[in-house]
């Protein structure tokens, strides 16, 4: 873009108002010129206010008019430059998602939305210049969102070692109450020998996951030194249990099974039969299967509804089982081979009609048939459970706090170069 092209562009603004005797007025002038855009006067005005009511707002004293005058600038032009990217990537953002926005903004502020206009509107501002900036704003953020996710790369043994800082920190002042089996193998043993405590160590195991007693188990199996007290080895923390025992124990809480591991000794199994201190993240995963059937040109609604009642009917009169059915009409290819089967999961993986009508669904109680986005299904509760995910929850909150660091250094470094390759004009008020 040429100089006299520069002028022009100012001196159009400058000049659209018609012509008479009284003394010309500008309506408005280009600040600075960026790629084929530019920053005008009333951007600057309008900035200058929100920073000026920010001040008085946070009690901070204002720089200098000089220094402020371009620091404005400055974040104009990178706020420019990030509009002109979104462009590029076709990036809009329409009516309902601004509208969505600001609702949120108002509930955050614990306004309602006639709440948040008066508020605007007594800062100088009116709402259509608000509902603009917002949208500028989301505009950016999806720009910047879009380029510098690109940028970021998380292996997962720095999520390892990030969560287990995160859990070190977490349980120093952690108490666990314990209970001990010990199966005692002998170096010099067999390889039946070995096989034979190793296959009892895991059968133990099996045991108290279904209910056993540990302190029956430890009396009857034990060779460990509190054998004669059921295992019991009460309250330690991380530092004061032998090593062997801490180096098993990560995140785990009231009622989790720790092994079988090996020592030198033998065979080990801990149980936490209680603990103190520790913030535990539990959730519910639901065993579920279903059948779905999906409308087509020469199925409708009402003929998908009457073929799930049809099945719905023969599983109740024992003509054949839901899995043998699921099979046969379910149009969802891969649970339909195992007899409709889900599996375990939480109900947030499915979309929102499904998962209420689950988590509504009484255990063993077949639904009527209800209508998602894939179709009309059926569906059946098989089994709940409460999950421990603690630990996914440590890695996961390591995986966030990783990716924040990375992108606040990535997206500073984006900038940095857009800026650096973007044409850039400032202009002078005698122009």
């Amino acid at each position: 873009m040429n100089k006299w092209s520069h002028a022009l562009i100012t001196g159009v603004l400058v000049l659209l108002t018609p012509f008479s005797h009284a003394a010309p007025k500008e309506l408005d002038r280009v600040v600075a010129v960026v790629n084929d855009g530019v920053v005008l006067n009333s951007d600057m005005e309008a900035m200058r206010r929100t920073v000026t009511l920010n001040a008085q707002q946070n009690e901070r004293q204002l720089p200098p008019a000089s220094v402020l005058e371009e620091q404005m600038r400055e974040r104009l032009i990178v706020e420019e430059l990030q509009l002109q990217e979104a462009k590029r990537l076709g990036i809009q953002i329409d009516d309902s998602q601004l509208q969505q926005a600001i609702t949120n903004i108002a509930k955050e502020q614990s306004l309602s939305l006639d709440e948040l206009r008066k508020q605007v509107s007594a800062q100088g501002t009116s709402w259509a210049q608000y509902r603009e900036q917002v949208r500028r704003e989301l505009t950016i953020s999806e720009a910047r969102n879009a380029q510098v996710r690109r940028r970021i790369s998380i292996l997962p043994q720095e999520v390892e070692s990030l969560a287990k800082q995160l859990n070190e920190q977490q349980l120093q002042k952690v108490r666990y109450k314990l209970s001990h089996i010990q199966l005692k193998l002998d170096d010099d043993a067999d390889k039946a020998t070995r096989d034979a405590v190793k296959k009892q160590a895991f059968e133990l195991v099996d045991k108290l996951r279904h209910g056993g007693k540990v302190a029956d188990l430890a009396m009857a199996y034990s060779k460990g030194p509190k054998a004669l007290d059921g295992g019991d080895w009460g309250w330690l923390r991380l530092e004061e249990m032998p090593t062997i025992f801490a180096d098993q124990i990560s995140n785990q809480g009231k009622g989790a099974i720790i092994g079988p591991f090996r020592s030198g000794v033998g065979y080990h199994i801990l149980k936490i039969t209680d603990v103190e201190g520790l913030e535990t993240v539990a959730v519910t995963e639901v065993k579920a299967r279903h059948i779905l059937i999906k409308p087509s040109i020469v199925l409708s609604d009402k003929g998908a509804q009457k073929e799930l009642n049809d099945i719905i009917a023969q599983i109740k009169r024992g003509d054949q089982s839901f899995a043998d059915l699921a099979k046969q009409y379910s149009d969802d290819p891969g649970s339909a081979v195992n007899g409709g089967d889900l599996g375990w999961s939480t109900t947030d993986v499915y979309v929102p009609a499904f998962k209420a009508k689950v988590d509504a669904l009484p255990q063993g109680q077949i639904s009527e048939p209800f209508k998602t986005v894939h179709g009309w299904h059926i569906v059946e509760v098989t089994d709940r459970r409460e999950v421990d995910k603690t630990d996914a929850a440590v890695k996961n909150r390591a995986y966030r706090m990783l990716f924040n660091r990375k992108f606040n250094e990535e997206a500073q470094a984006w900038l940095q170069e857009l800026r650096a390759g973007a044409y850039v004009e400032v202009l002078g008020d005698d122009r």
